[in-house]
């Protein structure tokens, strides 16, 4: 049986090759085997909002910012979903708790 990062890769694979419907199930697959595999929530937050699933990619990427919660970046891409999704509020909230942290890391100009 493949690893999760070889199911994660795999389904890298799929979606290079264009076949989007086929990444998402093989993440989902993953999923079964380890349900807190971050970039697979953060594949699946992507790949589900380009085909039109908004609910479960924002569900997706709110994991990815459970599952992260000090990465600046894990709510930079939840903003960026929620917008896509037409969440406007979180989408702002989002970004502002990703400035936060960054603030906190030093990263702030």
């Amino acid at each position: 049986m493949a690893t999760p990062d070889e199911m994660y890769d795999e389904a890298n694979e799929l979606k290079e090759q264009g076949n989007l419907e086929g990444a998402v199930a093989k993440l989902k697959e993953l999923l079964e085997t380890d349900p807190n595999h971050v970039l697979a929530h953060s594949a699946l937050g992507v790949h589900l909002q380009k085909l039109g699933e908004n609910t479960d990619a924002v569900k997706h990427a709110c994991k990815v910012a459970e599952l992260e919660p000090n990465d600046a970046f894990s709510f930079t891409q939840l903003s960026v979903i929620y917008m896509r999704c037409g969440h406007i509020q979180e989408a702002e909230d989002a970004m502002a708790k990703a400035r936060e942290i960054q603030m906190g890391q030093g990263g702030g100009h």
